[in-house]
């Protein structure tokens, strides 16, 4: 590595932008912008395959902004889903400690997290027309037939779920309030909480959990095998696009945007967007500091990680109106290589933590990074 290189890829005092970090993430929500009340099922789109694809030279010195591409759902619902095996008495993951908590009934489920993934993992499990409500991030096909059980976002709508007299409830505790939840429990519906899911290996530990508590959990563990499969064959396929010289990979900052306020947040270790990141082999200038989570950035901070890609989740564009919107409201990233590049990739809300999807999002990702001309026509190079 060149010396000119290896000071530009060396953050420079790194412990001084991670103090420059508040703690905590007020407000923060991952999913589909507020007030959206209409599911957006994705159609299947049809991409040349990779071994077709001709990369960049050096991936950090393209000029333009980019949209990921997903070719589509990766895997249909299961057609021989076995019969629950109820009464289950499973431990929820609350968050005041663990608590058992038996499931007598799964007919009538509603599932609710900001990614929208615990209701995915059901649908997945063929059992998405248990699914009574869904929230605002859910989608699947036939999704946007149901009733819409938050508001404002990712608020819960407690009148609205027991109007459709659930019989189960599951949750990561991503939506609240918090106080409702436990309400709906005290109510008599069984609430259980699983874990967060933020990268492979913790989506199939909440895949686990979730069949658990519907009675079926040999079922995990085969669209788990199925799902590590896919992500680990297109891993190894994107490999041909990564540029062998380290120096030319791109670093990339995963942003959470949301109008032109003046606030958004890096995601760090722990996030989802690390491992995204990695599954790419691009670097997480999240990862080079250190930091851990979601943190609202400064501006001082942004331009010390300077990243050369900046990634955001499409809803998040368009509330900053679009890239020209954002380098305005945002004068840090425009100070950025990224920024004066405006190499800003931006990816669907809900597919970006997709557990069904995340193969084909790992491929999106790469050919943005990677070839983005190569999206050209297709609604991703812009």
């Amino acid at each position: 590595m060149s010396t000119t290189t290896a000071v530009r890829r060396r953050i420079v005092g790194p412990l001084a932008i991670v103090a420059a970090l508040t703690l905590g993430l007020t407000g923060c929500q991952v999913g589909t912008e507020p007030g959206t009340t209409d599911a957006n099922v994705h159609e299947k789109v049809e991409l040349p395959p990779i071994s077709s694809l001709t990369p960049l030279a050096d991936p950090t010195a393209y000029v333009g902004p980019t949209s990921v591409v997903v070719s589509g759902p990766e895997m249909e619902p299961l057609s021989d889903t076995p019969e629950p095996v109820l009464p289950a008495t499973v431990v929820s993951k609350d968050r005041g400690g663990d608590k058992e908590v038996t499931v007598t009934d799964d007919s009538r489920i509603i599932a609710l997290s900001q990614t929208g993934e615990i209701a995915e993992i059901i649908y997945t499990f063929g059992l998405g027309d248990n699914l009574v409500g869904r929230d605002v991030s859910t989608e699947f096909p036939g999704s946007e037939d149901l009733p819409l059980v938050t508001k404002g976002g990712h608020e819960i709508d407690a009148e609205t779920i027991m109007s459709l007299n659930p019989t189960v409830i599951i949750t990561d505790g991503s939506i609240g309030p918090l106080d409702v939840l436990l309400q709906l429990r005290d109510l008599g519906v069984p609430v259980v909480m699983v874990d967060r899911a933020v990268d492979p290996e913790t989506s199939f530990n909440a895949s686990k959990q979730i069949a658990a508590a519907l009675g079926i959990p040999s079922v995990a563990d085969q669209v788990n095998e199925q799902l590590a499969t896919q992500i680990a064959a297109k891993e190894a396929e994107i490999e041909q696009l990564v540029p062998a010289d380290e120096e030319k990979r791109p670093r990339v900052a995963f942003l959470y945007v949301r109008g032109t306020a003046g606030i958004y947040y890096l995601f760090g270790e722990g996030s989802g967007a690390d491992s995204l990141i990695n599954s790419v082999d691009a670097l997480d200038v999240a990862q080079e500091v250190g930091l851990k989570g979601e943190k609202p950035m400064t501006d001082e901070a942004l331009v010390a990680l300077d990243p050369d890609v900046i990634l955001v989740m499409t809803k998040g564009l368009e509330s900053a109106d679009g890239v020209e919107g954002l380098l305005k409201a945002q004068p840090s990233i425009a100070q950025t290589a990224a920024g004066r590049n405006k190499r800003i990739i931006d990816i669907d809300d809900t597919q970006m933590f997709s557990y069904t999807q995340r193969a084909n999002v790992i491929d999106g990702l790469a050919r943005a990074l990677y070839a983005p001309e190569s999206l050209a026509g297709i609604g991703g190079n812009k």
